[in-house]
């Protein structure tokens, strides 16, 4: 009578192990300052001025299985940008620049990743900023996964882009050609929900 139902089971279990592969949820690890927003930008041509953004939020999915299924999710409060000069903060924070007041969040929500080679991957997404919606594409690296000493799960991604500040109706004419495009560089450390 058991042996009936065999081949049953089999079928079961290979449905189960053929089927598709689900993407956990993480919650990017900002309280643990363990992510990261980064930014350079030329100085008149004459030398790199950086900062960051210190207040954003986050969650992305994530299968090393099947990566082309993973999405990102990201909302950056425009106020909390830190270049180390209060001045030049709150200049680049009017609305000369980023207009911080007028438009308080930037936010980055993908649309599709496509897997580029061991652990590579181009990000695809909408990004919103002074007011503007464009595609962007990060070109990301999985830096490592894994169980933390406090059992929790975590994944950890970089991820770089530069944008034209133009298409974003951002003036630089001020600070002339060499400062028409800004980099950003993004480490990004989940924890498993």
């Amino acid at each position: 009578m058991k042996l009936a139902y065999a081949p049953l089971v089999l079928v079961a279990g290979a449905l189960t192990l053929s089927g598709p592969a689900y993407a956990a949820d993480y919650v990017i690890d900002t309280k643990g300052n363990h992510a990261s927003i980064n930014f350079r930008i030329s100085h008149l041509g004459f030398s790199w001025l950086t900062g960051r953004f210190d207040k954003f939020s986050g969650n992305f999915s994530y299968d090393k299985t099947a990566p082309e299924a993973s999405k990102v999710k990201v909302e950056i409060d425009t106020a909390s940008l830190n270049s180390n000069h209060a001045e030049r903060d709150k200049h680049i924070k009017s609305a000369d620049f980023l207009d911080a007041a007028k438009f308080p969040k930037a936010t980055f929500e993908s649309t599709s990743v496509k897997p580029n080679g061991e652990g590579k991957a181009t990000i695809t997404g909408k990004l919103t900023l002074h007011g503007v919606t464009k595609d962007v594409v990060i070109d990301a690296v999985h830096v490592g996964g894994g169980n933390d000493p406090w059992g929790s799960v975590r994944d950890g991604f970089a991820g770089k882009t530069t944008l034209t500040l133009a298409d974003f109706d951002i003036d630089t004419a001020k600070l002339g050609p060499s400062s028409a495009k800004v980099d950003l560089e993004l480490n990004i450390e989940g924890i498993k929900q």
